[in-house]
């Protein structure tokens, strides 16, 4: 295959229907390289599994934020770049997230924020939940349509981190206001995404972390600042704050595109949506199947460390890998019928939806409870939704945008609408 081949990290085709795209690639096999930014693109499932559930040390989270783009700010020489990467690693972006950290330095942060995330807190956070979402819905349910996004989807989730991490009641709606959607990574502006989207947010989280050094306000950000490693040491500030930002972001913005997807499916669906009215608890494998069908995070990067093979394909030091965690939880090979969504598929969490290994996604929990009560809620309280023929046409020729992003699966908009109901 040549140029003409789509190119998954520059065509709006593609963000609009990556299905299409995973098909090409399957067609020469499991691992194959990409033209465009000579990356090798991993499809499978057991060798996505092979590569993100690495025990050797072979593969580094360095790159894996932006992947291929804007590329490795070091030449790779030889069949071991770890030094190269050492002495470069600072340049490259995200470098002072949780998410580019390898080895030990990983290890230790993740524990930290793992420490704060306990079954006591997500159940506090459950009760605010409940309420927030019914107060959200309070506030459109008697007009008959709702814009997903910015009315529920998006505000159930930063209400929730926030109130998770006690950021004051009066900075919350500005921060619903400042998070908005992903920027544009198709446009050639990697400065959008840049090393770090969430500096702008950097002096509001320093100044909440210093608060609570002086006052411990008994949230989750009073005991971020006075955790310590195992030996007793202290983490450093910077990454501190670092973390809190991260936590921030990543703990609102998928599961907001998780939330907004699964009502996408079910508003077009009128008999799922009244199985799961009469049976509430299969809303949970509902939500598994969202993360495997159409998950909010299509991507995670992996940068060699020495020459390797993945699924016969040699891959020499230096080399970033797509893992496209779309594609393998679409992977026939391992999926009955995966163009089919079907809550009642045996095993139904064992897709790729929050990554696999190490870095498989710590929020995980928190993100399926957050989902899990804003579906169940939205189902109980509306008798019967539907997609907007005014914003997305008839059914049969739905009209639906995806930002311009390679990384994330995110919808621009969705409109559904229902009879209206009084509040009650």
């Amino acid at each position: 295959m040549g140029s003409h081949e789509p190119n998954f990290y520059k065509d709006l085709e593609v963000v609009q229907d990556p299905r299409s795209y995973f098909t090409i690639l399957r067609q020469r096999g499991p691992v194959t390289w990409e033209p465009h930014h000579n990356t090798l693109m991993v499809t499978g499932f057991e060798e996505a599994q092979e590569v993100l559930n690495d025990k050797e040390g072979i593969y580094s989270n360095a790159a894996s934020v932006v992947g291929p783009i804007p590329g490795l700010p070091f030449k790779p020489e030889g069949s071991d770049i770890r030094e190269q990467l050492d002495a470069h690693r600072a340049e490259m972006p995200w470098a002072d997230h949780l998410v580019a950290f390898d080895g030990k330095k990983h290890t230790e942060y993740r524990a930290l924020l793992g420490g704060l995330l306990t079954y006591k807190r997500l159940k506090q956070n459950e009760e605010y939940l409940y309420g927030l979402v019914d107060r959200l819905i309070d506030n459109f349910i008697g007009k008959g349509a709702c814009d997903v996004n910015p009315e529920f989807a998006h505000a159930t989730t930063v209400y929730a981190i926030s109130d998770l991490m006690g950021i004051p009641m009066e900075h919350r709606p500005l921060l619903l206001e400042q998070i908005g959607a992903p920027p544009s990574q198709l446009e050639g502006d990697i400065g959008k995404i840049g090393p770090d989207p969430l500096e702008a947010m950097k002096p509001l989280f320093d100044g909440y972390l210093r608060d609570r050094q002086e006052n411990d306000r008994g949230d989750l950000m009073s005991e971020l600042v006075r955790t310590k490693f195992k030996d007793g040491s202290e983490p450093d500030f910077e990454i501190l704050s670092g973390l809190a930002r991260f936590l921030f972001g990543a703990g609102q913005d998928t599961t907001s595109r998780l939330i907004a997807m699964g009502i996408l499916i079910l508003a077009d669906n009128p008999e799922l949506q009244a199985r799961l009215r009469a049976e509430p608890g299969r809303i949970k494998d509902f939500i598994e199947e969202c993360l495997r069908y159409d998950a909010p995070v299509k991507v995670s990067y992996r940068l060699a460390l020495q020459d390797t093979r993945v699924g016969g394909v040699d891959v020499p030091a230096g080399t970033i890998l797509t893992v496209l965690l779309a594609a393998a939880s679409n992977d026939p090979n391992k999926f009955e019928n995966p163009e089919t969504f079907d809550i009642d598929r045996p095993h139904v969490r064992d897709h790729m939806g929050f990554s696999r290994g190490v870095h498989g996604c710590l929020g995980a929990p928190l993100g399926r409870m957050e989902s899990r009560i804003a579906l169940e809620k939205l189902l109980e309280r509306i008798p019967n939704f539907w997609i907007s023929e005014k914003h997305h046409g008839p059914a049969g020729a739905r009209q639906f945008r995806f930002e311009p992003t390679y990384s994330f699966r995110s919808l621009a908009d969705l409109h559904i609408e229902f009879d209206p109901i009084s509040r009650q």
